[in-house]
């Protein structure tokens, strides 16, 4: 059976399966696989054997250990993402940060050295979604004031630098634009936000971040705003070509 005959049969989304069968965003209740078992015909001590299974399992999403430095609801999302649309103000993007930016940007905001530790491991197991291959396009706008924050640290910005110039150039599924000073006020001055969007079947659904960790906005019209601000954003920002001109020529002044 294709995933889509299963799909029909349940009368499930073709990409509530999808994330069933790999294990990104939905870990399955004993229900739902119940109903697959009986759907693909296992039965007697096999069927018991495996909701047994489920019943006991304890496995969490590794997002969950560092709820304490980031949010398990957006990173849960995050993960299963097809598409990132992702504006982080005066910071440059979490996915985007070199080690050494996360941790700096850690103890700014009050973290002790364990806190820290444990901010930039999370960070850096977040950044391996770049690398997954059901991600169809990771892209960024990046305040340049968001650099200049670091300027004082020149080893940091030239790392920082770098690692940006060379995800543009080194993954095709990762589009960068740098949002000049000189544009002066914008439409994100409001703040931060990112917009996932998800299989066919799945509505996209934003996250706007606030001093208290944020939230989750699902409503149609909520998305649809986050993402007509992410357009104008874009018409802001300079071409990705231009952006990776622009920040070679920083790098080598660092």
């Amino acid at each position: 059976m294709t995933l889509s005959d299963v799909a029909d049969v349940l009368e499930w989304s073709p990409a509530k399966l999808g994330h069933i069968e790999t294990g990104i965003r939905k870990w399955p209740s004993v229900m739902e696989v119940s109903a697959l078992l009986k759907l693909y015909g296992v039965t007697g001590g096999q069927r018991e054997a495996v909701l047994t299974m489920v019943r006991e399992s304890r496995l969490r999403p590794w997002w969950t250990e560092y709820e304490d430095v980031i949010s398990s609801a957006y990173v849960g999302n995050e993960a299963g993402a097809v598409a990132i649309d992702t504006y982080a103000g005066m910071l440059v993007p979490d996915l985007l940060q070199v080690p050494e930016y996360t941790a700096a940007l850690a103890r700014a905001q009050g973290h002790g050295d364990l806190g820290t530790e444990r901010t930039v491991t999370a960070f850096l197991k977040r950044q391996e979604v770049l690398e997954r291959d059901s991600l169809e396009r990771y892209h960024a706008v990046v305040e340049e004031d968001a650099l200049r924050r670091v300027s004082g640290d020149s080893a940091l910005l030239h790392a920082q630098l770098r690692r940006i110039v060379d995800l543009g150039r080194n993954h095709d599924r990762v589009v960068i634009r740098l949002l000049p000073t000189s544009a002066g006020l914008h439409a994100g001055s409001a703040g931060p936000f990112t917009v996932l969007e998800f299989d066919e079947g799945e509505a996209s659904l934003a996250f706007v971040a606030a001093t208290h960790g944020g939230g989750i906005v699902e409503s149609e019209e909520g998305v649809s705003a986050c993402q007509n601000v992410w357009r104008r954003l874009v018409g802001a920002s300079t071409s990705p070509e231009a952006t990776a001109t622009t920040l070679n020529r920083l790098a080598l002044l660092t």
